[in-house]
């Protein structure tokens, strides 16, 4: 089948990046499981993948498939403009999830350590108060936005400590976080792309001057470590590689998990028979947080390269094709879950989703955000008496070709006033 019979399909009427699809992408997915289930996206300038079973099958074949250009494959369509602008920087070189063996074991092995049962669990009183600083900053109030209150500071702020990011900073971190996604991306008027491609420069020389702060003044924390691991390999790694490992570490360790604490949220208020659950029965929150990992799907889904002629749902794909693994279809599939579209905190069939990926390219800051995750939904329960969906709110979504989460999401509670009544 060619690209050309396959883009009169489904493929013409894929565009994760604009409405309806942005915000529920779940119907049009669920149908190319049904019809198409692998179909060319003229858009993207990729096969589209959506069943489990082919998902899978791809990342564990890291011999025909390479994960090179798996979140920068959308370069190939960025603005003379944007490219010339991003030259004024650190050229977009793979590090950790764009690469392959042997480079990537290399990268991995820098930031491993940061991410260990043992230094996670040195920061879980760090984690614990921090979500009780940012709750008691609006619980007075009986309402607030929880990705911008609570769930963005929350996760912006834990990764900053474990880089080593002063939390003064964590606001231009966040502008340039979604000034990445918009370039890489390359969505969007030419001129927006252009500023953003600016705030990535402004991003790589912010970081590549912390790096070099810390040769000559290292402190306990990733930032640290990566310079002074980093030059002791043969051979040494070059600034444009780390300052690219330490956007990317940044990126994934709080746009995904902030997206999967606000999505955790939106899907026990939308379910108050679960939600009673797990009021009744603590112990249930690492499963809600597993349960909301496969329905939320924070990294909605990532590319792959074809490195020779294969087959895949029996269609045809040729050597040099990027596909594009949907993450977010697979982990919905019905011939992988027993009524996938349903929120269930007791799955007893969770574990088999490929949320945080599988094999060789299986998230590494996982138990960060399992455990971030467990933490926030324990205290917000505990601490939020009441809390609910505000009504007719219309959440936007970042637009980005490998993460979807909320913008926003308004939520309100029974919280005292100063006169000690209950406000509305």
């Amino acid at each position: 089948m060619s690209k050309d019979s396959t883009s009169s399909g489904l493929g013409s009427e894929y565009n994760p990046l604009d409405s309806p699809q942005l915000e529920n992408p779940h119907p049009f997915l669920a149908r190319a499981r049904r019809e198409e289930p692998v179909f060319f996206s003229p858009l993207l300038g990729s096969w589209v993948v959506t069943r489990h079973a082919d998902i899978s099958a791809v990342v564990a074949d890291t011999a025909r498939f390479s994960s090179a250009e798996s979140i920068t494959v959308g370069a190939a369509t960025m603005p003379r403009e944007v490219v010339t602008t991003l030259m004024d920087g650190y050229p977009l070189v793979p590090s950790l999830v764009d690469n392959d063996p042997p480079a990537h074991t290399r990268f991995r092995g820098l930031v491993s350590k940061a991410f260990t049962g043992r230094r996670l669990a040195e920061k879980e009183p760090f984690i614990r108060a921090l979500v009780d600083e940012l709750i008691s900053a609006f619980i007075q109030e009986g309402r607030a936005d929880l990705f911008l209150r609570f769930a963005h500071p929350l996760s912006s702020s834990i990764i900053a400590e474990i880089l080593g990011i002063p939390r003064a900073d964590i606001s231009r971190f966040r502008r340039w976080s979604d000034e990445l996604s918009t370039v890489l991306a390359a969505h969007g008027p030419v001129e927006h792309q252009v500023a953003c491609a600016r705030g990535v420069v402004d991003f790589q020389r912010y970081l590549a001057a912390a790096l070099e702060e810390r040769k000559t003044s290292p402190r306990e924390d990733l930032l640290s470590d990566i310079i002074t691991e980093g030059q002791g390999m043969t051979p040494p790694m070059s600034m444009a590689e780390l300052v690219s490992l330490l956007m990317q570490v940044h990126f994934a360790g709080h746009e995904t998990t902030a997206g999967l604490i606000v999505g955790a949220v939106e899907l026990l208020l939308n379910n108050p028979e679960q939600l009673h659950a797990l009021r009744d029965n603590p112990a249930l929150t690492a499963g809600a947080v597993e349960e909301a990992v496969r329905m939320v799907s924070p990294v909605h889904a990532m590319f792959r390269t074809a490195r020779e002629d294969v087959e895949l749902g029996g269609i045809p794909i040729p050597k040099g094709a990027h596909i594009r693994l949907v993450y977010a279809s697979a982990n919905r599939d019905e011939h992988r879950f027993h009524e996938p579209e349903c929120f269930d905190i007791r799955r007893p069939d969770v574990k088999k989703h490929l949320a945080f990926g599988q094999g060789l390219h299986f998230c590494i800051g996982a138990p960060l955000a399992r455990l971030e995750a467990r933490l926030a939904l324990e205290a917000l329960l505990r601490r939020l008496p009441g809390l609910r969906l505000v009504p007719g709110q219309k959440p936007g979504f970042l637009k980005s070709v490998t993460v979807r989460r909320h913008e926003s999401l308004e939520v309100t509670w029974d919280a005292p006033g100063l006169d000690g009544l209950a406000r509305p």
